[in-house]
Protein backbone atom coordinates (compact mmCIF):
# COMPACT_ATOMS: atom_id res chain seq x y z
CA UNK A 1 0.00 0.00 0.00
CA UNK A 2 1.11 3.47 -0.75
CA UNK A 3 1.96 5.46 1.88
CA UNK A 4 1.36 9.92 2.45
CA UNK A 5 4.49 11.85 3.64
CA UNK A 6 2.13 12.38 6.72
CA UNK A 7 1.36 8.51 7.53
CA UNK A 8 4.38 8.00 10.45
CA UNK A 9 2.45 11.13 11.84
CA UNK A 10 -1.02 9.50 11.97
CA UNK A 11 0.36 6.59 13.60
CA UNK A 12 1.95 8.41 16.08
CA UNK A 13 -1.45 9.98 16.89
CA UNK A 14 -2.87 6.26 17.43
CA UNK A 15 -5.18 6.71 14.61
CA UNK A 16 -7.02 3.31 12.97
CA UNK A 17 -5.40 2.97 10.52
CA UNK A 18 -6.92 1.23 6.99
CA UNK A 19 -6.45 0.58 3.45
CA UNK A 20 -8.12 2.85 0.83
CA UNK A 21 -7.81 3.04 -3.20
CA UNK A 22 -4.57 1.35 -2.35
CA UNK A 23 -3.35 3.95 0.77
CA UNK A 24 -2.69 3.42 4.04
CA UNK A 25 -4.81 6.30 5.14
CA UNK A 26 -6.44 7.02 8.95
CA UNK A 27 -10.08 6.27 9.22
CA UNK A 28 -10.48 7.45 12.89
CA UNK A 29 -8.17 9.08 15.90
CA UNK A 30 -10.27 9.05 18.38
CA UNK A 31 -13.61 8.77 17.01
CA UNK A 32 -15.66 9.42 13.85
CA UNK A 33 -18.83 10.71 16.35
CA UNK A 34 -15.99 13.33 18.31
CA UNK A 35 -14.50 14.19 14.99
CA UNK A 36 -17.58 14.73 12.77
CA UNK A 37 -18.83 17.30 15.83
CA UNK A 38 -15.25 19.09 15.46
CA UNK A 39 -15.76 19.67 11.68
CA UNK A 40 -19.11 21.21 12.60
CA UNK A 41 -18.41 22.94 15.27
CA UNK A 42 -15.09 24.25 15.29
CA UNK A 43 -12.51 22.81 12.88
CA UNK A 44 -11.27 19.57 11.77
CA UNK A 45 -7.97 18.89 9.61
CA UNK A 46 -7.45 16.31 7.05
CA UNK A 47 -4.80 14.72 5.18
CA UNK A 48 -6.17 14.23 1.73
CA UNK A 49 -2.38 13.78 0.46
CA UNK A 50 -3.83 10.54 -1.53
CA UNK A 51 -5.42 12.14 -3.77
CA UNK A 52 -3.87 13.17 -7.46
CA UNK A 53 -2.61 16.33 -8.67
CA UNK A 54 -2.22 16.65 -12.54
CA UNK A 55 -0.59 19.67 -14.11
CA UNK A 56 -1.09 20.75 -17.63
CA UNK A 57 0.79 23.37 -19.18
CA UNK A 58 1.13 25.27 -22.90
CA UNK A 59 -0.17 27.70 -25.19
CA UNK A 60 -3.40 25.09 -25.59
CA UNK A 61 -4.25 24.77 -21.85
CA UNK A 62 -7.65 26.05 -21.86
CA UNK A 63 -8.61 24.70 -25.00
CA UNK A 64 -7.39 21.24 -24.03
CA UNK A 65 -9.13 20.66 -20.56
CA UNK A 66 -12.33 22.64 -22.18
CA UNK A 67 -12.03 19.35 -24.21
CA UNK A 68 -11.88 16.86 -21.48
CA UNK A 69 -14.64 18.07 -18.92
CA UNK A 70 -17.84 19.15 -19.45
CA UNK A 71 -17.44 22.56 -17.34
CA UNK A 72 -16.63 25.23 -19.22
CA UNK A 73 -12.86 25.85 -18.47
CA UNK A 74 -11.78 28.55 -20.84
CA UNK A 75 -14.67 31.25 -19.29
CA UNK A 76 -13.22 30.34 -15.84
CA UNK A 77 -10.60 33.37 -14.26
CA UNK A 78 -6.83 32.97 -13.40
CA UNK A 79 -7.76 31.83 -9.77
CA UNK A 80 -10.74 29.92 -9.72
CA UNK A 81 -11.13 26.39 -9.36
CA UNK A 82 -13.83 24.23 -10.92
CA UNK A 83 -15.38 21.25 -9.84
CA UNK A 84 -16.38 19.27 -13.36
CA UNK A 85 -16.68 15.91 -14.67
CA UNK A 86 -14.86 13.93 -17.30
CA UNK A 87 -17.10 11.80 -19.46
CA UNK A 88 -16.46 8.97 -21.95
CA UNK A 89 -17.70 8.32 -25.37
CA UNK A 90 -20.68 6.75 -23.89
CA UNK A 91 -21.75 9.68 -21.63
CA UNK A 92 -20.13 7.66 -18.62
CA UNK A 93 -18.38 9.46 -15.55
CA UNK A 94 -14.61 8.63 -16.01
CA UNK A 95 -14.16 10.81 -12.39
CA UNK A 96 -15.00 13.79 -11.01
CA UNK A 97 -12.72 16.17 -10.36
CA UNK A 98 -11.77 19.86 -9.05
CA UNK A 99 -9.42 22.22 -12.15
CA UNK A 100 -7.21 25.15 -11.12
CA UNK A 101 -6.84 27.97 -13.08
CA UNK A 102 -3.09 28.57 -12.25
CA UNK A 103 -2.73 30.76 -15.41
CA UNK A 104 -4.29 30.91 -18.89
CA UNK A 105 -1.83 28.56 -20.24
CA UNK A 106 -1.49 26.57 -16.79
CA UNK A 107 -4.19 24.29 -14.76
CA UNK A 108 -3.85 21.61 -12.25
CA UNK A 109 -6.29 18.82 -11.63
CA UNK A 110 -7.02 17.47 -8.75
CA UNK A 111 -8.51 13.81 -8.80
CA UNK A 112 -9.66 10.84 -6.56
CA UNK A 113 -7.05 8.84 -5.68
CA UNK A 114 -8.14 5.38 -6.94
CA UNK A 115 -8.04 7.21 -10.65
CA UNK A 116 -5.02 8.79 -10.65
CA UNK A 117 -3.16 6.59 -12.93
CA UNK A 118 -6.63 5.90 -15.22
CA UNK A 119 -6.91 9.80 -15.29
CA UNK A 120 -3.56 10.63 -16.39
CA UNK A 121 -3.84 7.58 -19.08
CA UNK A 122 -7.06 9.56 -20.06
CA UNK A 123 -5.21 13.06 -20.50
CA UNK A 124 -2.55 11.65 -22.53
CA UNK A 125 -5.01 9.43 -24.75
CA UNK A 126 -6.85 12.76 -26.30
CA UNK A 127 -3.55 15.23 -25.26
CA UNK A 128 -2.16 15.05 -28.86
CA UNK A 129 -3.52 17.67 -31.27
CA UNK A 130 -3.10 19.76 -27.88
CA UNK A 131 0.25 22.05 -27.98
CA UNK A 132 0.26 21.01 -23.91
CA UNK A 133 2.80 18.91 -21.67
CA UNK A 134 1.21 16.91 -18.76
CA UNK A 135 3.19 15.89 -15.82
CA UNK A 136 1.74 13.54 -12.60
CA UNK A 137 2.80 15.93 -9.46
CA UNK A 138 0.96 13.48 -7.02
CA UNK A 139 4.11 12.08 -5.51
CA UNK A 140 5.57 15.44 -5.09
CA UNK A 141 1.93 17.09 -3.65
CA UNK A 142 0.29 17.14 -0.23
CA UNK A 143 -2.94 18.56 0.18
CA UNK A 144 -4.46 19.00 3.95
CA UNK A 145 -8.10 19.69 4.44
CA UNK A 146 -8.72 22.66 7.44
CA UNK A 147 -12.73 22.66 7.78
CA UNK A 148 -15.32 23.22 9.84
CA UNK A 149 -17.58 26.96 10.58
CA UNK A 150 -14.22 28.64 12.30
CA UNK A 151 -11.45 27.02 9.90
CA UNK A 152 -11.36 31.30 8.60
CA UNK A 153 -10.83 32.85 11.82
CA UNK A 154 -8.62 30.19 13.27
CA UNK A 155 -6.46 29.78 9.91
CA UNK A 156 -5.96 33.68 10.06
CA UNK A 157 -3.96 33.25 13.15
CA UNK A 158 -0.66 31.81 11.22
CA UNK A 159 -0.84 33.59 7.90
CA UNK A 160 -0.78 37.64 6.06
CA UNK A 161 -3.15 36.16 3.08
CA UNK A 162 -6.95 37.68 3.78
CA UNK A 163 -8.66 34.71 3.65
CA UNK A 164 -11.80 36.27 3.39
CA UNK A 165 -10.92 37.93 0.77
CA UNK A 166 -10.84 34.27 -1.35
CA UNK A 167 -14.24 33.51 -2.97
CA UNK A 168 -15.57 30.40 -2.71
CA UNK A 169 -13.79 27.60 -4.86
CA UNK A 170 -11.34 30.77 -5.32
CA UNK A 171 -7.39 30.28 -4.58
CA UNK A 172 -4.47 32.35 -4.05
CA UNK A 173 -0.48 31.44 -3.00
CA UNK A 174 0.74 32.42 0.49
CA UNK A 175 1.82 31.20 3.51
CA UNK A 176 1.33 29.65 6.09
CA UNK A 177 3.47 30.02 9.32
CA UNK A 178 6.17 31.24 6.73
CA UNK A 179 5.08 27.66 4.54
CA UNK A 180 4.33 28.43 0.75
CA UNK A 181 1.54 27.06 -0.24
CA UNK A 182 -1.74 27.68 -2.41
CA UNK A 183 -4.89 28.16 -0.49
CA UNK A 184 -8.05 27.43 -1.94
CA UNK A 185 -11.81 27.54 -0.10
CA UNK A 186 -12.80 24.05 -1.38
CA UNK A 187 -13.56 21.24 0.52
CA UNK A 188 -15.83 18.09 0.76
CA UNK A 189 -17.33 18.32 4.45
CA UNK A 190 -20.37 21.19 3.75
CA UNK A 191 -18.58 23.65 6.13
CA UNK A 192 -16.70 26.14 4.90
CA UNK A 193 -12.83 26.05 5.15
CA UNK A 194 -10.09 25.67 2.75
CA UNK A 195 -7.52 22.80 1.34
CA UNK A 196 -4.12 23.58 1.52
CA UNK A 197 -1.39 22.38 -1.13
CA UNK A 198 2.29 22.10 -1.25
CA UNK A 199 5.20 20.52 -2.06
CA UNK A 200 5.77 16.95 0.02
CA UNK A 201 9.46 18.60 1.61
CA UNK A 202 7.06 20.40 3.92
CA UNK A 203 4.19 17.89 4.34
CA UNK A 204 5.22 17.09 8.59
CA UNK A 205 6.01 21.13 8.72
CA UNK A 206 2.71 22.00 8.14
CA UNK A 207 0.88 19.61 9.58
CA UNK A 208 1.89 20.15 13.18
CA UNK A 209 1.33 23.87 12.66
CA UNK A 210 -2.78 23.27 11.64
CA UNK A 211 -2.79 20.87 14.00
CA UNK A 212 -1.21 23.11 16.58
CA UNK A 213 -4.08 26.05 16.23
CA UNK A 214 -6.68 23.15 15.46
CA UNK A 215 -6.25 21.52 19.11
CA UNK A 216 -6.27 25.19 20.42
CA UNK A 217 -9.32 26.11 19.28
CA UNK A 218 -11.02 23.05 20.33
CA UNK A 219 -10.50 20.83 16.66
CA UNK A 220 -8.77 18.01 16.26
CA UNK A 221 -7.52 15.74 13.16
CA UNK A 222 -10.20 13.88 11.04
CA UNK A 223 -9.92 10.78 9.65
CA UNK A 224 -11.74 8.78 5.91
CA UNK A 225 -14.29 7.94 8.42
CA UNK A 226 -15.69 11.48 9.51
CA UNK A 227 -14.48 12.59 5.97
CA UNK A 228 -17.31 10.49 4.19
CA UNK A 229 -20.13 11.16 6.95
CA UNK A 230 -19.71 15.09 6.27
CA UNK A 231 -20.01 14.52 2.79
CA UNK A 232 -22.53 12.49 2.85
CA UNK A 233 -24.55 14.52 5.03
CA UNK A 234 -24.39 17.64 3.02
CA UNK A 235 -25.34 15.15 -0.36
CA UNK A 236 -21.36 15.34 -1.78
CA UNK A 237 -21.19 12.29 -4.22
CA UNK A 238 -18.45 9.64 -3.94
CA UNK A 239 -16.84 8.27 -7.15
CA UNK A 240 -17.31 4.21 -7.03
CA UNK A 241 -19.79 4.74 -4.75
CA UNK A 242 -22.87 7.25 -6.07
CA UNK A 243 -21.17 7.39 -9.71
CA UNK A 244 -18.79 5.44 -11.90
CA UNK A 245 -18.67 4.95 -15.90
CA UNK A 246 -21.94 3.44 -15.52
CA UNK A 247 -23.84 6.26 -14.71
CA UNK A 248 -24.12 9.57 -16.31
CA UNK A 249 -24.03 13.24 -14.84
CA UNK A 250 -28.00 13.67 -15.20
CA UNK A 251 -29.07 10.32 -13.22
CA UNK A 252 -27.02 11.58 -10.29
CA UNK A 253 -28.37 14.90 -10.44
CA UNK A 254 -24.88 16.73 -11.75
CA UNK A 255 -26.29 18.36 -15.04
CA UNK A 256 -25.21 21.79 -13.62
CA UNK A 257 -21.97 20.94 -14.33
CA UNK A 258 -22.70 19.96 -17.75
CA UNK A 259 -22.30 22.55 -20.28
CA UNK A 260 -23.63 21.34 -23.87
CA UNK A 261 -23.55 25.03 -25.05
CA UNK A 262 -19.71 25.97 -24.76
CA UNK A 263 -18.63 23.36 -28.20
CA UNK A 264 -17.40 19.94 -28.87
CA UNK A 265 -15.91 18.04 -25.80
CA UNK A 266 -15.26 13.97 -25.07
CA UNK A 267 -19.02 12.47 -24.72
CA UNK A 268 -21.09 15.95 -25.65
CA UNK A 269 -23.13 14.17 -28.31
CA UNK A 270 -24.30 11.34 -26.30
CA UNK A 271 -24.97 13.21 -23.63
CA UNK A 272 -26.75 15.47 -25.47
CA UNK A 273 -29.27 12.69 -26.32
CA UNK A 274 -29.14 11.46 -22.49
CA UNK A 275 -30.30 14.56 -21.26
CA UNK A 276 -33.89 14.04 -23.53
CA UNK A 277 -34.29 10.65 -22.25
CA UNK A 278 -32.49 10.31 -19.02
CA UNK A 279 -35.11 8.29 -16.81
CA UNK A 280 -33.64 8.24 -13.53
CA UNK A 281 -32.50 10.36 -11.04
CA UNK A 282 -30.18 10.73 -7.55
CA UNK A 283 -32.29 10.90 -4.06
CA UNK A 284 -31.51 11.59 -0.30
CA UNK A 285 -33.98 9.36 1.82
CA UNK A 286 -34.35 9.66 5.74
CA UNK A 287 -34.68 5.89 7.00
CA UNK A 288 -36.17 5.00 10.16
CA UNK A 289 -34.38 3.86 13.35
CA UNK A 290 -30.65 3.54 12.93
CA UNK A 291 -29.88 0.79 10.50
CA UNK A 292 -27.19 2.01 7.75
CA UNK A 293 -28.53 1.51 3.78
CA UNK A 294 -25.44 -0.22 1.99
CA UNK A 295 -24.56 0.35 -1.43
CA UNK A 296 -26.73 -1.70 -3.64
CA UNK A 297 -29.86 -2.25 -1.16
CA UNK A 298 -33.02 -1.94 -3.33
CA UNK A 299 -35.26 0.16 -2.85
CA UNK A 300 -39.17 0.25 -3.48
CA UNK A 301 -42.12 2.91 -3.70
CA UNK A 302 -45.82 1.19 -3.36
CA UNK A 303 -44.28 -2.50 -3.74
CA UNK A 304 -42.45 -1.87 -7.09
CA UNK A 305 -38.46 -2.02 -7.40
CA UNK A 306 -37.31 1.92 -8.21
CA UNK A 307 -33.74 1.58 -7.76
CA UNK A 308 -30.98 1.29 -5.42
CA UNK A 309 -28.70 3.05 -2.76
CA UNK A 310 -25.62 4.12 -4.15
CA UNK A 311 -23.70 4.85 -0.09
CA UNK A 312 -25.25 5.76 3.37
CA UNK A 313 -24.61 5.86 6.80
CA UNK A 314 -26.11 7.11 10.14
CA UNK A 315 -25.85 11.00 10.63
CA UNK A 316 -24.39 11.58 14.36
CA UNK A 317 -25.21 15.57 13.21
CA UNK A 318 -28.76 14.92 12.43
CA UNK A 319 -29.23 11.39 14.84
CA UNK A 320 -30.64 9.75 11.50
CA UNK A 321 -29.87 7.40 8.91
CA UNK A 322 -29.17 8.84 5.43
CA UNK A 323 -28.74 7.93 2.34
CA UNK A 324 -28.42 8.49 -1.36
CA UNK A 325 -30.03 6.31 -4.11
CA UNK A 326 -30.93 6.32 -7.78
CA UNK A 327 -34.24 5.50 -8.56
CA UNK A 328 -37.13 6.01 -11.16
CA UNK A 329 -37.84 9.51 -12.25
CA UNK A 330 -41.47 9.06 -10.74
CA UNK A 331 -39.95 8.97 -7.26
CA UNK A 332 -40.53 12.55 -6.16
CA UNK A 333 -39.75 14.51 -2.77
CA UNK A 334 -41.96 13.45 0.33
CA UNK A 335 -42.68 10.19 -0.78
CA UNK A 336 -42.44 7.36 1.54
CA UNK A 337 -39.96 4.39 0.71
CA UNK A 338 -38.69 1.23 1.84
CA UNK A 339 -35.04 -0.01 1.34
CA UNK A 340 -34.99 -3.87 1.11
CA UNK A 341 -32.09 -5.04 3.98
CA UNK A 342 -31.58 -8.74 4.55
CA UNK A 343 -33.55 -9.16 7.38
CA UNK A 344 -36.62 -7.39 6.05
CA UNK A 345 -37.33 -3.89 5.10
CA UNK A 346 -36.97 -0.25 6.52
CA UNK A 347 -39.35 2.93 5.51
CA UNK A 348 -37.93 5.66 4.76
CA UNK A 349 -38.93 9.49 3.21
CA UNK A 350 -37.21 11.02 -0.01
CA UNK A 351 -36.50 14.61 1.33
CA UNK A 352 -34.67 17.57 -0.57
CA UNK A 353 -31.25 17.71 -0.83
CA UNK A 354 -28.70 18.12 1.00
CA UNK A 355 -29.81 16.75 4.41
CA UNK A 356 -27.59 19.15 6.59
CA UNK A 357 -26.44 22.47 4.94
CA UNK A 358 -23.60 23.92 7.29
CA UNK A 359 -21.15 26.76 6.53
CA UNK A 360 -19.92 26.70 3.65
CA UNK A 361 -19.98 29.56 2.08
CA UNK A 362 -21.76 30.68 -1.57
CA UNK A 363 -19.70 33.51 -3.27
Amino acid sequence: MKKTPLHDEHVSLGAKMVEFAGWHMPLYYSSVFDEVTAVRKTVGLFDVSHMGEILVEGPDTERFVDFLVTGDFSSLPVGKAMYTLICNEKGGIVDDLVVYKLDREVALAVVNAANTEKDFAWFEKFSKPFRVELRDESDHTILLAFQGPFAQEILQKTTSVNLDSIPYYGFTHGHVDGIPVLISRTGYTGEDGFELMTSSDHAVSLWRVLLSLAKENGGRPAGLGARDVCRLEASYLLYGEDMNEETNPFEVGLSWVVKLEKGDFVGREVLLELKEKNQRRSVAIVLEGKRIARKGYKVFKDGLEVGFVTSGTYSPTLERSIALAIVSNNVRVGDTIEVAFREGTVRGEVVRKPFYRGSVRRD
